[in-house]
């Protein structure tokens, strides 16, 4: 108990109580005592005050010139959005005037074949039975995993479906007897690419986003049936089984695929020029 009292009636040690005892008997704490060094206290706080007062003018007074470049910079945006927009329907119009132009053409020079041409060539939208093939990556997708990529693949992500898988499932609803295919709405034609740019699959050079809806237009059943069986129907199987790829066919009553955005027309011709020996 008598260490307990002494602590508490003795907080500040007795060194230091003797040591600020003789600080204030020597003058060198506490404010300054001389008229010179008052003023230069003085001084140094109007210093002070001053540049904040002037920091906090320069502020205010930039303020509207950064609200004004800002609101600028917001009309630029919406300006060169609004070109931007403009222009997008215009290529969306003659888009649509080329593709009136090259049914027109092609339904003046095929005949009675002209349908059928144009179906082939993906100029024209399609309606009508057929299948409907859903195939998205694996819900692990993107996690890493921990199984063992697949053979020549080039990536470590084995969830992930890939362009070559769905080069492989349209050349096999080719195969099978599909008449008329389109993924995700883009539909595809005799000069249609498949491609891969990073992880992203491109069709035509445009972007699709998993799932990926492959619609195709033919005998339902028959197309069905004779798909799955394929070895391309078999290889995707494989993807489902050992890769987790989620996949769905069904039978549709009724499909509709759009025409193609635009159909470049090639022809050849025989040439007249005789060979020389």
């Amino acid at each position: 108990m008598s260490l307990l009292t002494n602590v508490m009636d003795h907080s500040l040690d007795d060194g230091y109580a003797e040591a600020a005892a003789r600080k204030k008997d020597a003058g060198a704490g506490g404010m300054p005592r001389t008229v010179r060094a008052r003023l230069g206290l003085a001084a140094g706080l109007v210093l002070a005050a001053l540049v904040v007062t002037v920091g906090a003018a320069q502020a205010r007074m930039a303020a509207p010139t950064v609200a004004r470049e800002r609101q600028e910079l917001i009309d630029r945006i919406q300006r060169e959005t609004a070109a931007a927009d403009k222009l997008e329907g215009t290529v969306d119009t003659l888009r649509a005037d080329v593709s009136a132009r090259q049914r027109a053409a092609l339904k003046q020079d095929g005949g009675a074949a002209a349908d059928l041409v144009g179906i082939l060539s993906g100029a024209v939208a399609v309606q009508g039975p057929g299948v409907k093939l859903v195939v998205d990556d694996a819900k692990e997708a993107g996690t890493g995993g921990n199984g063992n990529p697949r053979a020549a693949s080039g990536f470590s992500d084995t969830g992930r479906v890939r362009d070559r898988d769905m080069q492989r499932v349209v050349n096999g609803l080719w195969e099978s007897g599909a008449e008329a295919i389109a993924i995700n709405g883009q539909r595809l034609t005799a000069l249609s690419a498949i491609r891969a740019a990073g992880d992203a699959i491109l069709v035509d050079n445009r972007p699709l986003v998993p799932p990926y809806t492959v619609l195709a237009v033919g005998d339902g059943g028959r197309l069905s049936t004779r798909f799955q069986n394929s070895s391309d129907g078999l290889y995707l199987h494989a993807l489902q089984k050992n890769y987790g790829i989620r996949t769905g066919i069904s039978v549709e009553s009724d499909v509709q695929l759009p025409a193609a955005p635009s159909v470049i027309v090639r022809t050849a011709q025989p040439s007249t020029e005789k060979g020389t020996s």
